[in-house]
């Protein structure tokens, strides 16, 4: 019995000592986390597209392409331009602009028209709303040094919400009891319940994004325990070919060799040749990808002969690539829709109600603020 009451007592150690410790940093985390479930959907919001015309067909590949290098000249690397469906706006990414060189990974932002013949909207990576609260949310605003820190949170966060559960875990014939949310005359008790009641929702939720954050923060450090208990992950190629005074191909020709290499894919994004590398790279979804914005299967043509360099098809690939690509869908709530999405917003906002309770009732316990309510 004293061995059971210790072991409980350790894990609510734990488990204080630890929300304590980081629980402010998770918060920030977990909320900007909710608001990034939607955030193309607040940044059109908030930056609706001044776009007028009215393209009912796909994007005009080749027309947008001349538009980025018509009004950008001095940008001679490669562009990626994101198939966002019939009818769209067309948003496209250069990475690494001089202006921005000094702040990591702020690459230049731009929308073009479903037209593909006007630009709508420039601007940078951290420089608006939705994108420095990204920034945030993956490296609390400190680049690579915060992303590595925040992945020793999440591991730290995963030991918090399995001590709290533990903490928690009822005595044999004692679950019912465990669960009420009882009738209270003190705070403590009253917040108790909350905690408790608010914890045992969200913990699974919480888990989940917890170490699918982790994994996706931390890759260097989390791929070796992949592959040591599954298999080797299997990465795409990226072949390098000099470029010469020869035309490129159309980037539309570029897309028809693709989608004739991977039929049944959906195109998700294009990157274009550069002033060091003569090759288009393409990125598709097959049909059992769960990733839409950024699937995991790539196919490199050749810009200068229209010869398939590459074909990398993660339907394919080892069982520890397909885990992997299931981690940012699963991060954001895209592979479950609307309704998964909601559960993750909730969370976020639930990770935060925890924090603060639990601050509150060790503010109580501490004798730092009355027990009556």
């Amino acid at each position: 019995m004293t061995l059971k009451l210790s072991w409980r007592k350790t894990f609510r150690r734990l488990h204080l000592y630890l929300g304590l410790s980081v629980g402010v940093l998770l918060t920030i985390i977990t909320l900007s986390g909710s608001i990034l479930v939607y955030y193309p959907q607040i940044d059109l919001l908030l930056n609706p597209a001044n776009d007028a015309t009215t393209n009912i067909k796909t994007p005009n590949w080749d027309q947008a392409y001349n538009t980025l290098r018509a009004n950008f000249p001095s940008k001679q690397g490669p562009w990626r331009l994101e198939n966002t469906g019939i009818n769209s706006v067309i948003p496209a990414r250069y990475y690494n602009p001089t202006e921005t060189k000094e702040q990591g990974f702020a690459p230049l932002m731009v929308w073009l028209s479903s037209s593909s013949d006007k630009v709508i909207r420039k601007n940078y990576w951290g420089k608006y709303l939705v994108t420095w609260m990204y920034n945030l949310h993956f490296s609390l605003l400190t680049g690579a040094t915060g992303t590595l820190v925040l992945g020793y949170i999440g591991i730290a966060s995963i030991v918090l919400l399995i001590s709290g559960f533990f903490a928690w875990f009822p005595k044999p014939g004692q679950w019912v009891k465990a669960l009420k949310f009882k009738s209270r005359s003190s705070k403590i008790g009253l917040l108790y319940d909350w905690h408790k009641l608010i914890g045992l929702t969200f913990c699974i939720p919480l888990l989940a994004l917890t170490v699918t954050g982790v994994m996706l923060a931390i890759p260097k450090q989390t791929d070796p325990i992949l592959t040591a208990l599954v298999s080797d992950i299997n990465s795409p190629p990226k072949t390098q070919i000099q470029p010469s005074k020869q035309t490129d191909i159309p980037l539309s020709q570029a897309v028809l060799i693709a989608e004739k290499a991977l039929p049944n894919a959906r195109l998700a994004w294009i990157e274009t040749p550069s002033n060091l590398n003569a090759i288009y790279r393409l990125r598709f979804q097959t049909v059992n990808d769960p990733s839409y914005r950024f699937p995991h299967s790539y196919i490199e043509v050749n810009a200068l002969t229209g010869k398939l360099e590459s074909v990398f098809n993660i339907d394919k690939q080892s069982t520890a690539s397909k885990i992997k690509n299931w981690m940012h869908p699963l991060h954001d709530g895209s592979i479950g829709g609307n309704i998964l999405k909601v559960i993750w917003v909730l969370s976020g906002f639930g990770s935060a109600a925890l924090f603060i309770i639990g601050v509150y009732r060790w503010l109580v316990r501490t004798k730092r603020i009355q027990n009556k309510l």
